[in-house]
């Protein structure tokens, strides 16, 4: 091994052994914590940075945070020491094809398959944004702006530059961007339009699973419904998310009695069963259909839709026989 190659591998390693802290620079600010974690300490298992994380090894001026804290310029980051496998046994990231519905030189829009988790981490190997890295190797920057739950389908954009990034987050935070999303439901949906504002709060199972649950202490959260379809016990409606709560459009609609098709966390069995077995519907039918908003950069209207995947299609044309 050539001494050059041998010194800086060495000093990685040793990086990875020892408490680090570091100070946000402002070029490096915004950035979700987990997402800068795993650019600094590449190689390490994504579900070993959570795990830090949720134990309170990482610290942001020496204080527990969230893994979707944002840093700030003049943060001071505790990284504590971090083990990464060997390269005979570090999984590999096969390349991902996906569906590019839009992209200009600050982000794409991809229409995400259901079952597919945006990232790695949490038993997940790898995910959408490691996929996507792989198959554009010559890509200097990918990040993703958001999120979708693995189960949930459709749009979903990836930041191509640092300023299209912090840019499409402000519009996040400020709820200014539209997001639509279609879902069938169990039951006859009464309103053809109706304001649904309980406040979600954040639990673990005793598993350590995550879940949401409607709570008087919890995040302000608002979700406009519009019906779109009657089936018989079956509606379908258009849910436009006013805020991005974690779980917001499944946890909204079976607090009101009308659970998703094929929601395995917020339906009951016999539901589920249901879903599963008399429509023979394996996922979830939660659909990412719209995003519209003005581009935070060259100021064009930017709408970008996704159409349902096939087994949505298909299982609306059976429920109209």
């Amino acid at each position: 091994m050539p001494l050059l190659h041998m010194s800086k591998q060495l000093m990685t390693e040793q990086s990875f052994s020892q408490v680090r802290l570091l100070k946000i620079l402002p070029e490096r600010a915004g950035q979700r914590l987990d997402n800068f974690l795993f650019r600094e300490c590449k190689g390490v298992p994504k579900s070993f940075i959570y795990r830090a994380i949720r134990s309170g090894q990482v610290r942001v001026n020496r204080g527990r945070v969230r893994n979707d804290y944002r840093l700030q310029a003049g943060d001071e980051l505790r990284i504590p020491p971090m083990k990464r496998p060997s390269n005979e046994s570090a999984a590999r990231v096969p390349p991902g094809n996906f569906d590019v519905v839009y992209q200009d030189a600050y982000f794409l829009a991809i229409n995400k398959p259901a079952g597919v988790a945006v990232h790695g981490g949490s038993g997940v190997s790898f995910g959408v944004i490691e996929q996507l890295r792989a198959a554009r190797p010559e890509a200097p920057f990918l990040e993703l702006v958001h999120r979708l739950d693995r189960d949930t389908s459709g749009l979903l954009l990836v930041a191509r530059r640092r300023r299209g990034l912090v840019a499409l987050h402000e519009l996040f935070r400020e709820d200014r961007i539209t997001k639509e999303y279609l879902a069938l439901v169990h039951g006859d949906w009464v309103n053809d339009r109706q304001h649904l504002r309980a406040p979600l709060q954040r639990w673990l199972t005793p598993s350590g699973e995550r879940r949401v649950r409607v709570d008087r202490q919890g995040r302000q959260a608002h979700t406009v419904i519009n019906l779109q379809a009657r089936y018989g016990a079956y509606s379908l409606v258009e849910a436009d998310l006013r805020t991005g709560r974690t779980h917001q459009i499944r946890v909204h609609l079976a607090n009101e009695g009308y659970p998703i098709v094929g929601d395995d966390k917020y339906s009951h069995d016999a539901q589920l069963h249901q879903a599963r077995h008399e429509l023979g519907f394996k996922g979830m039918f939660l659909h990412a259909g719209r995003l519209a908003f003005e581009h935070p950069v060259t100021g064009d209207w930017v709408d970008i839709q996704a159409p349902l995947p096939p087994d949505c299609q298909a299982l609306l044309e059976r429920l109209k026989d």
